[in-house]
C-alpha cells in the first residue's frame, strides 16, 4: 500500500511540470509585450487645441475693415489656423471685426495672439477674446 501511494505523488492533474512550455509562454509574452510597447510609442499624443473668437475693434467707421482682415490673417504662426469672419455693428456706422482661429495651446497662447494683431496700430484699436473653448 505504502508504494501506491507513492506513485500518487508523481501524477499532476494540472499539467505544471512541463517547464519547457512555460518557458515558452513567457517568450511569447515578452515578444507581446515588446510589441505592444513599440505601437504605443509610435502612437502620438494628445495635442491639446482651443477655438477662438476674437473681436477686433477699429479705430473708427472710416477704418478699412478690409485691410484690416487682412492684416490680422497675415499673422502665421505654428499651431495657429484662421476660420470664418464677420463685420458685427458695434453703433454709429462702426462695425468691429468678429474673426475665429483654432490655436495648439502648447503653441500658441492668447496673449501672443493680442499682441501680434495690436502690432497694425493704423487698424486695430483693441482686441477682445468673444469666446474661448477646449476642443
Amino acid at each position: 500500500a505504502a508504494g501506491e501511494d507513492d506513485d500518487d505523488d508523481d501524477i499532476d492533474l494540472f499539467g505544471s511540470d512541463d517547464e519547457e512550455e512555460d518557458q515558452e509562454a513567457a517568450k511569447v509574452r515578452e515578444e507581446r509585450l515588446r510589441q505592444y510597447a513599440e505601437k504605443k510609442a509610435k502612437k502620438p499624443g494628445l495635442i491639446a487645441k482651443s477655438s477662438i473668437l476674437l473681436d477686433v475693434k477699429p479705430w473708427d467707421d472710416e477704418t478699412d475693415m478690409v485691410k484690416m482682415e487682412e492684416c490680422v490673417r497675415s499673422i502665421q504662426m505654428d499651431g495657429l489656423v484662421w476660420g470664418a469672419s464677420k463685420l458685427v455693428p458695434v453703433g454709429y456706422g462702426i462695425k468691429k471685426l468678429q474673426i475665429q482661429c483654432v490655436v495648439e495651446d502648447d503653441k500658441v497662447g492668447t496673449d501672443i495672439l493680442e499682441e501680434e494683431i495690436t502690432k497694425f496700430e493704423d487698424y486695430v484699436q483693441s482686441v477682445d477674446i468673444a469666446a474661448f473653448n477646449k476642443i
